[in-house]
């Protein structure tokens, strides 16, 4: 058989951008074909294999990943059975939040196959006694329970400690001590939602566990750290950005000789792109959201419901969201991709720019006396807002579209009185050590006006 290729020369970075230069017609190349996004990349017409650096990488994606659940634990029973169901229905992990420390854990856990199913168990309080006491019932169980515990960021969230620095700190260190390893959780989430850029979400969860790191310098009582990823709507954009936040982990591990240390990605949609006006576009959004997620690398996958701004939960929303997760797994094949993002030029160079710049971020935070330090000073909150003004105003000027919303509005779309919940911005002025940062959706102001006008 003949070898077709020799006949078509191999054709280098430079001739491709000769070639298309000449084709513009003395058009500037750099304003006519260079996107430049708010995350500070430039995006080039084309990508060539010689404008990756020698030896660069793409993590590989896991062998698998879960559908996951999450479930607001307030009472035993009712969410025990809701556990049960969503497990009979696909779900394949479960993400618990527990309300109080009223709420009899045990009692739900002894209920589930703890070996078989992964869980991850997030605290709205900070108790040794409760945490210990759960850390005593799986210590002679096989199970795959991780410990979402967050102090920085409860701290960020809120703008306060659960009690104090001290205490808090006391605590955990405590509950190390146990020997209980997957305790750690990074919720990325909080700064994506807030409107930071990508390489910024990267270089605030990475300082974030720096943090850590500096604090809690025995290797024994850091398993794996389990980061909760909010996955925005630029599709590349987000696989790459998965992708990067796995590299400087372990760029940033390998510094403290802790290798052995493992990450987690729990990956979600965004909520700062979401609706309340042509609230079904919601899906699609979604929908893709999770791909990215899928193809970033994500370990867990929890899709949210069209409608979570603004109605209660409720069996309808959980079952499409549920569904769509389903269908990408089953029917689409999501479940059977090892790792195809690798050997696309685009993404492999997406996410050295997105691990370079936030390299250059953490680097920063330490000159500038670390994580904690800025967060105090008011450094991080300020530079979020800052990238969140520039969002904000490409979506206020037309530049980022919404469908349904601030382009192709249904003008007889009418929403004021399905509101169940309050799908605003909620702010309670009271007193905190620092200041909190602050989730907030693109369309609020928006929605605000439309619903006044109803």
């Amino acid at each position: 058989m003949n070898d077709l290729f020799k006949d078509f020369p191999e054709i280098s970075a430079k001739e491709w951008k000769q070639k298309i230069q000449a084709d513009l017609k003395g058009a500037d190349y750099n304003e006519t074909l260079i996107y430049k996004s708010n995350d500070g990349i430039d995006v080039k017409p084309f990508y060539h294999s010689d404008l990756l650096k020698e030896g660069s990488l793409m993590p590989e994606n896991p062998s698998q990943w879960n559908i996951s659940e999450k479930i607001y634990v307030a009472f035993e029973k009712p969410s025990s059975e809701k556990i049960e169901n969503v497990l009979t229905r696909g779900a394949e992990s479960l993400w618990l939040i527990i309300d109080s420390e009223k709420i009899d854990l045990i009692s739900i856990l002894e209920k589930i196959d703890l070996e078989n199913i992964p869980i991850l168990v997030e605290f709205n309080f900070l108790s040794e006694e409760y945490i210990s006491s759960i850390i005593h019932f799986l210590a002679d169980k096989k199970h795959q329970i991780s410990f979402g515990i967050d102090i920085i960021g409860n701290l960020a969230r809120s703008g306060n400690w659960y009690e104090n620095l001290s205490s808090d700190h006391r605590i955990l260190e405590s509950v190390f001590s146990k020997n209980m390893l997957n305790l750690l959780s990074v919720d990325v989430s909080l700064y994506q939602n807030a409107g930071a850029s990508i390489p910024q979400q990267i270089a605030y969860a990475i300082s974030h566990v720096n943090e850590n790191f500096n604090h809690f310098s025995d290797k024994k009582g850091i398993g794996k750290i389990t980061f909760k990823v909010a996955i925005g709507s630029n599709y590349f954009f987000e696989i790459a950005k998965l992708k990067a936040l796995r590299i400087v982990f372990a760029m940033v591990a390998s510094e403290y000789d802790f290798s052995k240390i493992s990450m987690e990605i729990l990956a979600f949609p965004t909520k700062r792109n979401k609706t309340l006006y042509d609230y079904n576009v919601n899906m699609l959004r979604t929908t893709t959201e999770c791909m990215s997620a899928i193809l970033g690398g994500a370990d867990l996958v929890c899709n949210t419901a069209y409608d979570e701004i603004y109605h209660k939960e409720n069996e309808f929303g959980n079952r499409i969201a549920r569904n769509q997760l389903l269908i990408l797994k089953n029917e689409s094949y999501f479940d059977q991709l090892e790792n195809p993002a690798a050997g696309s030029y685009y993404l492999e160079t997406l996410t050295e720019q997105f691990a370079e710049k936030a390299l250059e971020i953490v680097k920063t935070i330490e000159k500038g006396g670390g994580f904690l330090t800025q967060l105090k000073e008011g450094t991080i909150q300020r530079k979020i807002k800052e990238s969140a003004a520039k969002e904000q105003a490409d979506f206020d000027n037309g530049n980022q579209i919404l469908v349904g919303t601030n382009k192709y509005k249904h003008s007889e779309d009418r929403m004021k009185n399905e509101l169940e919940l309050f799908p605003f911005l909620k702010q309670k002025p009271r007193k905190t050590l620092i200041e909190p940062i602050l989730e907030r959706r693109l369309a609020e102001k928006l929605e605000q006006n439309r619903l006044e006008k109803e």
